[in-house]
């Protein structure tokens, strides 16, 4: 999904509105309506970024999905299949394919953590197939909350 400044947004980065913290107003700078989620948030893993930062982004207003951006995928029926009619996920994939998709966003998911989550994020770092990164699932799910894990979890068994 591709998010785009709104005009209160701007504003309120301009005028450094404490509903930002740090780490969003970093973040912010990087939605131009061209980059996806996923490469934001893996561009700033690295500072803790997280979903969560985004979605509050987004409940303030500060941020807009990109207009049309989240119509639904026509495709063959045979390889993918529409969650809730807003993204088409492939069932054909390799397993290698899911743990290369996972992969990045587990850890970018339990580098969020901080020092509470070093050792899941060493877990999921030496996590060296598919099979370990699904078994990690529960417990990446319990330190960050299933609706976070939301697009992992797809990654994984979609």
């Amino acid at each position: 999904m591709k998010f785009i400044k709104t005009e209160a947004g701007q504003l309120a980065f301009k005028e450094r509105s404490s509903l930002f913290s740090v780490r969003q107003r970093s973040t912010f700078i990087l939605f131009d309506g061209n980059k996806t989620l996923t490469q934001v948030l893996a561009a700033t893993a690295g500072m803790g970024v997280t979903q969560a930062d985004v979605d509050q982004m987004v409940a303030h207003g500060f941020l807009a999905p990109l207009a049309g951006h989240v119509a639904p995928v026509v495709v063959d029926d045979s390889q993918w299949i529409s969650t809730q009619g807003l993204v088409a996920v492939r069932t054909d994939r390799s397993e290698q394919d899911r743990y290369k998709d996972a992969k990045p966003l587990a850890t970018q998911l339990t580098a969020g953590l901080g020092l509470r989550g070093f050792r899941l994020n060493l877990s999921v770092e030496s996590a060296g197939g598919y099979a370990e990164l699904l078994a990690l699932l529960p417990k990446i799910q319990e330190a960050v909350g299933s609706k976070n894990c939301q697009e992992l979890e797809r990654a994984l068994k979609g």
